[in-house]
């Protein structure tokens, strides 16, 4: 194991059919720092209870999270009520089933590695369909294979389709018997002391480390829509969001699901699902080189949206920036996923870097292939100033990844030759390991025009704020994903 442990996120599910019934469960176990999808795990247990289920699923999740990593640090997100108090340590565990496997649970990880989180049920999707798609499988006299499992990519359309429903909708999937967990709990809640609940009540979002010590929230959420701090235009447009999605091999051959006409955001995600792993690939790939995009912090001519790229005066960081570099530091390791950091030439990264490296206790090497572009002429002066004196070539610039900055800087298209020259060695360097690359705007917005398989003009409809987090995956096969972009949490 490189540098601090790793965190991850486990969500985890059970249902039955009848309470007690034909019974299963499912488990997913995440990258906290990017989102990855690591493990899936789902079996069908026979007749048990519906909380029964919902344990072995949160066991199964625990384990696999250890099998990754024993060091980790782990987020459980649940919505059970009954087993995320229970874990707590707020309400006692009466039923002899689930003594147990609470008991074998609370053993996996020593206490204070483990908070507990309830969640909505809409929010729980994915390890539901793996407890369903369990129970599908059990009633056919199969066991459940990851191989074919669509769980991901259906939870994410569903969850596309159903936006702006409530969450007490019934358990999905073909499972019309199973006991919503809300109504399946309600006399065991009432037993452990706690307030039985009507099925599909919300509550109030619980955040719980077991043990002694502070709160900590799982995942990494996509901030977009920040404030500027790009270089010049560059920076400028649109701000747009990556949502994670899964790989297509998970969804068997085609992977398409029949049926009525899809909500766009929806077909959004089975679009984007096909550029991440395009083709008839095997289900499992192994695990992916996944870049993690640091724009550096701000210099002093960053909140004037000045040019300044690789032919300029080199600024170093402004205290602003410094104050940046540290907050995403502590960000860094607290996720514990980096492996290496890599970094731009330029002073502004070069700092960015050896400020995050210090605290991950990793080294930084450099790479000339992620330097900012060259804007010639243009280098220190704001967008109407260019405007001003160099109108002709700046339409054209816009116009033209194929055109130069004034005075023979370099175009948008040269950029991104050399971006995907250094990508492809960093690849073929890294495989299977999370590196972070400390870059700046142009480079960063090309990896992810690559991998998303975007014109040139897409650079101008995407905000990059400073000091700001984008991940994409790269897969053995070619194909890449998308898992982050302009994550600024770290900043707030």
């Amino acid at each position: 194991m490189t540098g601090s442990a790793r965190e991850f996120v486990v969500e985890a599910d059970g249902g039955s059919r009848g309470n007690p019934g034909p019974a299963g469960y499912g488990a997913v176990v995440r990258d906290a720092a990017t989102g990855q999808t690591l493990v899936e795990a789902a079996e069908y247990l026979g007749v048990v209870t519906n909380n029964v289920a919902e344990y072995r699923g949160l066991l199964a999740g625990l384990r696999a999270a250890g099998e990754l990593d024993p060091d980790a640090t782990v987020h459980v997100r649940m919505d059970s009520k009954l087993v995320v108090e229970q874990m707590s340590g707020r309400w006692k565990i009466k039923h002899p089933d689930m003594k147990p496997l609470a008991a074998e649970a609370a053993r996996v990880f020593p206490p204070g590695r483990v908070t507990y989180e309830w969640i909505p049920r809409a929010d729980n999707k994915h390890a539901d369909r793996l407890a369903n798609e369990a129970m599908d499988a059990g009633a056919r006299g199969e066991q459940w294979s990851p191989s074919t499992s669509t769980a991901e990519l259906d939870a994410a359309t569903d969850r596309a389709a159903s936006a702006g429903r409530t969450a007490g909708s019934r358990r999905s999937g073909d499972a019309s018997g199973v006991a919503p967990a809300g109504a399946g709990e309600a006399a065991d809640v009432a037993a452990a002391g706690g307030d039985a609940l009507a099925a599909g009540e919300r509550l109030p979002r619980t955040t719980t480390r077991t043990g002694a010590g502070s709160a900590v929230s799982g995942g990494a959420a996509a901030a977009a829509g920040a404030s500027g701090g790009g270089e010049a235009a560059v920076s400028g447009g649109d701000a747009i969001a990556g949502e994670r999605v899964g790989r297509a091999a998970r969804t068997g051959a085609g992977g398409a699901v029949p049926g009525a006409a899809e909500a766009p955001a929806a077909a959004d995600v089975r679009a984007a699902k096909v550029v991440a792993s395009p083709g008839w690939g095997p289900p499992d790939m192994g695990s992916p080189a996944t870049f993690v995009l640091l724009r550096h912090g701000e210099t002093p001519l960053t909140p004037q949206k000045r040019f300044s790229g690789s032919g300029g005066s080199d600024p170093s960081l402004s205290p602003v920036g410094r104050e940046q570099a540290e907050r995403v530091a502590e960000s860094l390791a607290r996720r514990g996923t980096i492996e290496a950091i890599v970094a731009s030439p330029l002073a502004r990264t070069r700092e960015t870097a050896g400020i995050v490296a210090a605290r991950l206790n990793l080294a930084v090497t450099v790479e000339e292939g992620l330097r900012e572009t060259d804007f010639g002429a243009w280098e220190g002066l704001t967008f109407g100033e260019v405007r001003d004196r160099h109108p002709a070539d700046l339409d054209a610039w816009l116009a033209s990844p194929d055109a130069e900055p004034t005075g023979g800087g370099e175009s948008f298209a040269a950029t991104a030759t050399r971006v995907a020259a250094t990508r492809d060695k960093l690849v073929a360097a890294y495989a299977g390991r999370t590196v972070l690359l400390v870059s700046h705007v142009t480079p960063i917005k090309t990896f992810l025009r690559l991998a998303l398989g975007a014109p040139p003009e897409s650079l101008f409809r995407m905000e990059l704020s400073a000091a700001s987090l984008s991940a994409v995956a790269y897969y053995a096969d070619g194909g890449a994903s998308v898992r982050l972009f302009n994550e600024t949490s770290h900043l707030r």
